[in-house]
Order: structure tokens, then sequence, then C-alpha cells
């Protein structure tokens, strides 16, 4: 929890940008896996794509084994058939291939016979769709979706840059490509409702990656002159300013969908609700995944050749070499005053500088003046270098003056 604490307190900053290759992994090991489900295992297509006859009746206390026997009695193929036992309402439904209307008779009749269903037209509901009904829903499906990703792209280039707009399609056919992977590894049915889930998820998707873009552009607006961040950093800083937002807008999307999904469908037994329910869940955490960890990172490759991008990342590193040469002399600096303030405090009296002049203490710089003005005034007297008490004799004996006869003469 104070994971989260620091996360939605802006604390904690995640490098989405810096660690791009790992998110690639990520999701070519998704996509591959999805890829793959799709061409080895296919689709469990719903009847309105592929046409066929639907029965639904009640169980009456049968097995889903039941069920297939009679089919095969009938003449039809069970494993091309699907059967389901809705729990809560205690019926089957039998979905088979498109039947004639003498097979389709002959079904209904084995199947009240068999589970002992009163009043068959009643009790037991037959639906057919026509294979040609199936393929027109689906190429009107695939009609819509191209139209939708064309006008994506249009509006993206115009509202952003074709860069953004390139990464956005490849966010949205990641998303798309999950989707049905995981679809396709459950073997839910694809019905029309899966059609609409998806279109709805990639609205969502699209959304979200265009928020993340928006706050891209106001943090690399002016980077002309700008020396602050690389293009990388201020991307980086604008998911992790979305990051918060986004997460609330996924979490609340999916509280709802993920009740459609295990209560709706799981309980109740409602097929539509987890066809609907489960593109939605699957696209929505899809969708935010690839805002954040695949669209914007592959924003930041596109355009990191080009030459605006380039110059700023060149300014920046220049800026930034310049300022830790800064920093390293004023360290250097603080770093020589620290210690001749602590070798001029030492009391034994340690030299200061090593290359400076000689510092005593004070006693030997009245002694060295002494000698000085000593050595100086015998200079001047022409006795340099003989001993002062030669100079001045022994001093108890005073010099008297000298008398110009040999006695003193009375007067």
């Amino acid at each position: 929890m104070s994971m989260l604490g620091r996360l939605y307190r802006s604390e904690f900053h995640v490098d989405f940008v810096g660690r791009r290759r790992v998110w690639y992994v990520v999701s070519g090991v998704l996509l591959t896996i999805c890829v793959l489900s799709m061409i080895v295992r296919g689709f469990t297509l719903g009847i309105e794509f592929k046409g066929g006859a639907v029965f639904q009746f009640p169980a009456n206390g049968g097995t889903v084994e039941q069920v297939k026997d009679v089919l095969s009695d009938s003449g039809v193929d069970a494993s091309d058939s699907v059967v389901q036992q809705l729990e809560t309402s205690k019926q089957f439904r039998v979905q088979t291939p498109t039947l004639s209307d003498e097979e389709t008779a002959r079904v209904e009749d084995a199947l009240a016979k068999r589970f002992n269903v009163a009043n068959p037209d009643e009790n037991i509901a037959v639906s057919t769709v026509g294979s040609s009904w199936g393929s027109t829903i689906t190429n009107k499906a695939i009609k819509g979706l191209i139209v939708f990703l064309v006008l994506v792209m249009v509006y993206l280039s115009v509202r952003f840059e074709w860069k953004m707009a390139a990464a956005a399609m490849a966010a949205l056919i990641h998303d798309l490509v999950v989707t049905m992977g995981i679809y396709s590894l459950v073997g839910f049915e694809v019905t029309p409702s899966t059609i609409i889930a998806v279109l709805t998820i990639l609205g969502f998707s699209l959304y979200d990656t265009v928020v993340v873009f928006d706050r891209v552009r106001e943090n690399t607006a002016g980077m002309a002159t700008s020396s602050r961040r690389t293009y990388a950093e201020a991307t980086n800083d604008a998911l992790n300013e979305t990051l918060v937002r986004s997460l609330n807008t996924s979490l609340i999307a999916l509280i709802p969908v993920a009740s459609l999904l295990f209560v709706g469908a799981g309980l109740l037994g409602a097929g539509t609700l987890k066809d609907l329910a489960l593109a939605q869940f699957v696209g929505i955490a899809s969708g935010t995944y690839s805002s954040l960890f695949f669209a914007t990172p592959l924003l930041v490759d596109l355009k990191r050749n080009e030459s605006e991008v380039r110059a700023l990342d060149a300014r920046v590193g220049r800026a930034r070499a310049s300022r830790a040469r800064s920093a390293r002399a004023a360290e250097t600096g603080q770093t020589s005053r620290s210690v001749r303030s602590r070798q001029g405090a030492d009391p034994a009296g340690v030299d200061a500088d090593a290359d400076g002049p000689d510092v005593h203490e004070p006693g030997d710089a009245v002694g060295v003046a002494s000698g000085m003005r000593t050595a100086s005034a015998a200079a001047a007297a022409g006795h340099v270098g003989v001993p002062s008490a030669q100079r001045r004799g022994p001093r108890s004996k005073p010099t008297q003056p000298r008398r110009s006869g040999g006695k003193k003469r009375s007067r």
C-alpha cells in the first residue's frame, strides 16, 4: 500500500521510456502468443457469422453427452456442433451447422422425445440463420473497422502530427490483436456483440493515448530553445504526470465490466453479456497498457532521429557537462579552503602551504629581527664577522681618558 500511496501522491517516478525495450519484448511475446492462437486454434464463430440452427429446450435432467448422442442419431455432425448447458435456466442451447427444413424437424422431434419435452412447438425454440447473412455481417464489420482506423489516422495527423498518429495506430492494432487472441485462447464465441465491444474498446484505447500525447505536446513545447531536459525525458515526465489519471479511468471502467463478466455471465448465464463483457474487459486492460508502455515509447523512437530532437539532446548534454565541470571546480575550491583552514588552526605550527613561505612562531620572529639589526650595525662599523665581545672589550674595565704628560704637574 505504501507504493500505491506514493504513486497517487506523484512521489513514484517510473522510467517508462528508459525501459522501453523491456516493454517491447513483453508486447512482442504477447502478440506472438495471440497470433499463433488465432492461426492454430482459430475462432469459435457464432451462428450470425457462419450460419446454422440453434435449439434451446429444457434440460429435464439430461447431460451434454446425451444431447450429442441425439444429434449423431439424427444425422447431424456432433463434432461441428456446440452444446451449452445454461445452469440458471436449466436449459440446453445447441448450435448446429446449417440444416434443411426436414433435418431441423427431425432433430426437434428427437430432442423432444429424448428429454421428455411437452409441447415441443412451444418449449423448443428453433432459430436458423443463413450463411449469406453471416458473411454480410462479417464484411460490414471489417469495412467499418477500416473506415474507423482511417478516420482516426487523419484526425491525429491534423490534431498532432503523423508520427503520433502512427504510434496511436500501432497501439490500436496491438489492442485489437490482443483482444481477439484472448477470444481465440478461451474459446468464446465471436458474435455481433463481440464486434460492438471491440469497436468500443478501440475508442477507449484511443482516448487514453490521446490524453498522454496531449501532455507530451505540452511538455515538449518550446524545446527549440530549451536545454533543461531531452525529448525522451520530457515524454517520460508526461507519462508519469498522466499515470494516476489513466489508472483511475481504467479502474473505474473495469469495475462495472468485471461485474458484467463475472456476475452477469458467470452466475446468470447470459451469453450475450459474456461476449460483450470479455471483449471490453480485455480491451480496456490492453488499452491502458498500450497507451503507457507501448504507444508513447514508440513515439520516442520514431522522433529520435529528427534534427530538432537531436539538437535538443546535444544542447542538453552540453549544458549538463558545463554544470558538472562547474560543480567539480566549486567542490575542489571548497576542499582546498577547508584544508587550509584546518592546517592554520594546527597548534604544532605545521606549514599551511607546502609551496609557500615558511611561517614561524612569534618568539622566533623576534629573534630573527634582533639578529638582523645586530648584523646591520656591525656591517656599518666595519666589524662584520667580529664577535661582539672582542669589539666591546671587558665590561669590568671602563675606558679612562688619556693624559698628556707622565706626572701630574703642581700649580
